[in-house]
């Protein structure tokens, strides 16, 4: 007689090591991806039943799939439990770092602006009449052909979109068309029942350009791209030489336990980083006025001519580097003093033993004993300041200009603030595609210039020990 062997039961341990996690992230991405997938296409439905749904439900239909779907998954593979901690982290690393990263790639490829935006053109509606049959839009006021209007790439704008607007014009109602000739469209369905269409227009519609923003770029490298570079990257060197060195100084002078009153010049280097930023950028734009400024006002006392701290792009260089001292030297300050409390006194009192000098106990203790500690501090720091958009816009805005440079891209502005003008205060507004290509130059730039100062410093030797 023949007896059947109990199925296998399903393992509830996990794979081990790096494929253990590995796997566990494939099938965590999965059943996100098929979440998303499903709601996404719920959520197109009920759009199409009904025009006026929230946009929001596609979140809803996202998580009821999602907590339909992982008890399935959890029953296919029951180790998976273990790892659903993990699921709002990857929702999060998936929401505000995948998605903006590849939207900024696809965005670099198409002509996105404010002008090219995907949504209804304001500008161009015409009065529209609708046939008996809601099949036939005959817009009465268009000059040219049906497809120099939409813009079309088929000879009879055969799946292109118009807009239909009621008398109100408050609701727009996307409808497809089948076919364009003269300034009468056809609709590959009858139009809404609810409409009484009295205009119409295009969209503005968002295409893909392949290199042209690149080549933008690049065409016009010496009025923005390569001056404003270079000065990123004085700016970002020269800060955090400035600032290392005034912190390093300082915080060895205050650590110095004979100093009579040490915490309290503690207390008031300190005030600078504790004060909000914004509130310290905003006196140090009064302070430097040309005019009315203390600075000036001071130097004036001197028989020194008024400067132009904020008003010629070499002073206004030099202003930024002199705040940015004033904003970054307290954190400095506060890692050397840090990092000194972790030296061995003993070193020091063997040093004065042998008769060492207090500046031959900092060259040859104190300075090597730092260096380990400071190498990733300035590492970090370079990279802040090569990024650091706040100092520009709040004290200079990028100003003043420049003769031969771009309009966005003026005597102090540094790579993101170029990007920043470029989508947002350029002339015509709202170059998002052009941005987008100038943020891919940016992290490919930004990326060297840190595999540069890792190697130089040794951080990839240090990891494979």
């Amino acid at each position: 007689m023949t007896t059947l062997s109990p199925p296998r039961a399903r393992t509830t341990v996990p794979p081990q090591g790096t494929r253990g996690i590995l796997l566990a992230l494939l099938i965590l991405a999965a059943l996100m991806g098929a979440s998303v997938l499903i709601g996404w296409l719920l959520a197109t439905l009920t759009a199409q039943v009904v025009p006026s749904a929230p946009a929001y439900l596609l979140l809803v239909f996202t998580l009821l799939s999602l907590l339909v779907l992982a008890p399935l998954t959890h029953r296919a593979f029951p180790w998976i439990t273990n790892w659903f901690y993990l699921l709002p982290a990857l929702v999060f690393i998936l929401a505000f770092t995948v998605l903006p990263v590849v939207l900024t790639v696809n965005y670099a490829f198409t002509n996105y602006s404010g002008q090219n935006s995907g949504n209804p053109d304001s500008a161009a509606r015409q009065d529209a009449t609708l046939s008996s049959d809601r099949r036939t839009v005959t817009l009465s006021g268009l000059s040219g052909s049906a497809q120099e209007y939409l813009n079309c790439t088929a000879p009879n704008c055969a799946g292109a979109t118009l807009v239909l607007y009621d008398e109100d014009a408050s609701v727009p109602y996307r409808v497809k068309v089948a076919s364009a000739q003269g300034n009468t469209f056809t609709l590959t369905a009858p139009a809404p029942q609810n409409v009484q269409v009295a205009q119409a227009t295009r969209i503005n519609k968002i295409s893909y350009v392949g290199l042209a923003n690149f080549q933008e770029i690049f065409g016009k490298a010496s009025r923005a791209l390569w001056p404003v570079f270079l000065w990123t990257v004085i700016f970002a060197f020269s800060t955090i030489v400035l600032n290392s060195l005034a912190g390093l100084i300082l915080g060895i002078l205050l650590y110095n336990k004979r100093l009579k009153g040490r915490n309290v010049y503690r207390t008031l280097l300190f005030l600078p980083w504790a004060i909000p930023t914004v509130i310290s950028v905003q006196m140090w734009v009064a302070l430097f006025n040309q005019q009315f400024g203390i600075v000036n006002k001071s130097l004036g006392l001197l028989g020194i001519v008024a400067i132009p701290w904020l008003n010629d792009p070499l002073w206004a260089k030099i202003s930024i580097l002199l705040v940015n001292l004033w904003l970054g030297f307290p954190y400095m300050m506060t890692a050397t003093i840090s990092a000194l409390s972790t030296i061995n006194d003993d070193l020091y009192e063997a040093a004065e033993i042998d008769g060492a000098s207090r500046w031959q106990q900092i060259t040859g203790i104190t300075l090597p004993l730092l260096r380990n500690s400071f190498t990733p501090i300035l590492l970090s720091g370079f990279a802040f300041n090569f990024n650091n958009f706040g100092i520009i816009y709040l004290l200079t805005a990028g100003g003043p200009a420049q003769e031969g440079r771009e309009s966005t891209a003026q005597s102090t502005d540094i790579l993101l603030s170029w990007g920043y003008n470029t989508a947002f205060v350029s002339a015509g507004g709202q170059n998002f595609a052009l941005a987008s290509a100038i943020a891919l130059i940016i992290f490919f730039l930004t990326l060297a210039i840190s595999i540069v100062n890792f190697k130089a410093a040794g951080v990839f030797e240090e990891a494979r020990k």
